[in-house]
Formats: structure tokens, C-alpha cells, sequence
């Protein structure tokens, strides 16, 4: 295993700013994994911490193809973790909507550069996203129908879902999409929650990228059998809103098996503790995405179901 600094920049207030890969390997480029780019991606930045323990035990046991180079960075964006917040803490940029970058732009571009010039000439990518609404995903695979999207590949995860969807303009500046611009084959994984932690869905997600690692044959390091992918899209998914604000109690979680007419989740007067809102699923399904938080507005997505009927 060897350690680099793969952007570095001062910093007016504490600690020099840096972004820290790990490679494991000697050979062709052949896998490059990256964590956390947004300052409360908790989750994703631990699922990288555990690939990179795991890799280094790996590495000891001479399990990695000689032949191939494998690259793990768990954080793009440290400052914002420690400052617990979003995105970039000076401007509010988001350092995954500034790719492919340009290293003489603003402080995002730059990093963004520096990133995009480290990892696009890897075979295969693999992100640990997250949602930008908050809320529990089911873990899946998440792919971009750019043509460049390989779903025979995803399936080696083995993780319930692969949800494959139409870019939209925004998508041109992120990751994903340059990754495959590139001829990078990019995969996205959400492993269930950001900006907090569950070892156990974090635990599913390491099993799956090393499953992946290991149909490959990068490494040799069996891993239990997951799912039959089933792939999906926007038109199998039914959105659930709620057209009334205040507390709000989900009575259902992520992953959880729904009928037609099933109470999901309750929305509460914060002022004299009424029920003024009871939101019934309209068809029969999986919950793949629960909103998490207690308070709601108007018109917010709380839970997304994906239909079976």
C-alpha cells in the first residue's frame, strides 16, 4: 500500500488542505474508488476506510493481481466534514457538480481538476454517492443511460437494485457522467444513508464492492453471494409528497414491503399536536427511499416506492 497526497493547498486558518488516495498494486489503472465529496457523507467516507483496511490486508497476503492498481480515496472534502457541513465552507460549492474542473478556476474547480486528473484513466469507477434529499435509500448500484453504462458489470455487485436513468443536463458536471465521457465504466453506489452511520448497511456495501473486485479477478477474496439484481428506472418508481407541513413521524422504512392503502407515515401539527396529514401508499411495493427527517414542508418528497403491480 502506498499513501499520497493527491491535491494539497494552504489554508489561512488551520492545517494545510489535502485530499489522501491509497494505492494498492503495481499494475495497469485498473480500479479507482473515492468516498466522501460532500462534507456530511459519513457514511461513504467509512465505507472507504474499511475498503482500504481491507485492501491492505489483502495486499499482505499477496490477493491482488500484480497486474492491476487499485486507488481509494475516502474524502475529497475534509474541511466541510470537520465543519460539519454540505459543501465547500467558504462559497457553498459542491465539489461534485464542478467536472471535469479547471485548475486555474475557483478553489472547487481546482480540487475537482486535481481529482478528474488522478482518476480518469482507470478502467472501472466506483462512487460512494449520496441523495441530495435526506432520507434511507435501500443499497443499489445507480447508473447513468449515457451508452457508455454497462449493467452486465453492475450486476457482479449483487446488491438488490440497479436504477439506471436519463441523465439531465446538471448530470454533465458530475462524476458519473466525465467518468464515462472518458470511457471510465462509472459506477454509483448509495449505501443506504449520508450524514449518518450503520455498520451493518455499510458492512452490505463492503461485501459488494469486494464481490465486484473479486468476479474481476483484481482480487482474490471470495465474499458471500448477495441478490439478483433487478434493474429499474423512473417509470418504476411511484413518488409519494406531502401537501401538508410540520412533524413528521414515518411509520415505515427503507427496504420495507407495502401494500396498497398501507399507512406510511403521519404528518403533526407542531403547534397543537394534531394529526392533520396520514399518508397511505398508492400501490402496492418496496419502499427504496424514506425521507428521515421530523420536520416537513409542503410538496416534499418523502418516499419514493418501487412498484410491483
Amino acid at each position: 500500500m502506498e499513501k499520497k497526497i493527491i491535491f494539497r493547498m494552504s489554508s489561512p486558518y488551520r492545517d494545510e488542505f489535502r485530499i489522501t488516495g491509497y494505492t494498492f498494486g503495481n499494475g495497469e489503472k485498473t480500479v479507482a474508488i473515492i468516498g466522501a465529496m460532500r462534507g456530511d457523507e459519513i457514511q461513504q467516507q467509512y465505507v472507504c476506510a474499511q475498503v482500504v483496511n481491507r485492501l491492505t490486508r489483502l495486499e499482505k497476503e499477496g490477493k491482488i493481481d500484480k497486474s492491476c492498481k487499485i486507488l481509494v480515496i475516502p474524502s475529497a472534502n475534509p474541511f466541510s466534514m470537520n465543519l460539519e457541513k454540505r459543501f465547500w465552507s467558504m462559497d457553498n460549492t459542491d465539489i461534485n457538480r464542478m467536472f471535469p474542473g479547471y485548475d486555474k478556476g475557483e478553489t472547487t474547480q481546482r480540487i475537482a481538476a486535481a481529482l478528474f486528473n488522478t482518476l480518469k484513466d482507470y478502467t472501472y469507477g466506483i462512487q460512494l454517492a449520496s441523495f441530495y434529499m435526506p432520507g434511507e435509500f435501500v443499497p443499489h448500484v445507480r447508473m447513468m443511460d449515457t451508452g457508455y453504462q454497462d449493467v452486465a458489470d453492475a450486476k457482479m455487485f449483487e446488491l438488490p437494485y440497479i436504477y439506471v436513468r436519463k441523465p439531465r443536463p446538471y448530470d454533465s458536471t458530475m462524476l458519473n457522467y466525465n467518468w464515462q465521457i472518458w470511457n471510465t465504466f462509472a459506477f454509483s453506489i448509495y449505501s443506504g444513508l449520508t450524514n449518518q452511520l450503520n455498520t451493518d448497511l455499510a458492512e452490505e456495501t463492503v461485501h459488494a464492492i469486494f464481490r465486484f473486485l473479486d468476479r474481476k479477478k483484481i482480487i482474490t477474496d471470495f465474499h458471500r453471494h448477495g441478490f439478483v439484481s433487478e434493474i429499474v428506472n423512473d417509470n418504476n418508481h411511484v413518488v409519494v409528497r406531502t401537501d401538508k407541513a410540520g412533524f413528521y413521524t414515518k411509520l415505515v422504512s427503507a427496504n420495507h414491503a407495502v401494500e396498497k392503502g398501507d399507512l406510511l407515515a403521519r404528518i403533526i401539527d407542531p403547534y397543537n399536536g394534531e394529526t392533520i396529514k396520514e399518508i397511505y401508499s398508492p400501490c402496492k411495493g418496496i419502499i427504496f427511499f424514506a425521507h428521515y427527517r421530523p420536520l416537513v414542508l409542503e410538496d416534499t418528497i418523502i418516499f419514493r416506492i418501487i412498484a410491483s403491480e
